[in-house]
């Protein structure tokens, strides 16, 4: 440092002890750090642990559906329809598994856009004398949504499916606009 100054000052060895008590302060402040870093690591290990339990539920339920979904897949009788659909200018499906034995439709949606306040998707069974209500589909938020549905009895053949935006309360008739309309 003395070359620095240019020899302004005249060098000087320190004491002995002067380096002696900074090692021993430097080293006393490491050791005080280590239970602060301990501490620290344990909260974000408890936290990530939470998260991680979190997400390994979240996967097993996912399985669970799926599995439960191949089952159906698998029964005879059973027809899968996928039908794009796009909301609010998002592209999106609905897939129906008909299950023709037990008369009984498994509705998915995916990445349907949340409805807007006071609205909701209807669905529509497509029959022979017209449009019959099926289910009412609140999205509030961005889930896929799971629907099973009895087919209507007496009323006929279904011959479709439609979807319609209509008021949270549902509608008896399609009177908002129509997202789709299958002939089946």
């Amino acid at each position: 440092m003395s070359d620095w100054l240019g020899m302004a000052a005249t060098p000087r060895t320190p004491r002995p002890e002067l380096r002696d008590r900074v090692l021993a302060r430097a080293l006393a402040t490491h050791r005080t750090a280590w239970p602060f870093a301990a501490a620290a690591l344990l909260v974000l290990g408890v936290a990530g642990g939470g998260v991680l339990w979190r997400r390994v539920a979240t996967l097993q339920s996912d399985l669970a559906a799926a599995r439960d979904t191949l089952g159906l897949l698998r029964q005879p009788g059973t027809r899968v329809i996928a039908i794009p659909v796009v909301t609010a200018g998002r592209p999106g499906e609905l897939t129906i598994f008909a299950d023709s034995l037990s008369h009984r439709w498994l509705v998915t949606c995916h990445n349907l856009a949340p409805n807007g306040p006071g609205e909701a998707y209807q669905l529509w069974f497509v029959m022979q004398q017209g449009m019959r209500a099926a289910a009412l589909m609140p999205m509030d938020g961005p889930a896929p949504m799971l629907v099973t549905l009895d087919m209507p009895q007496g009323a006929g053949k279904v011959m479709g499916v439609a979807m319609s935006l209509e008021p949270r309360a549902g509608s008896l008739e399609p009177k908002g606009p129509m997202l789709f309309h299958v002939d089946l």
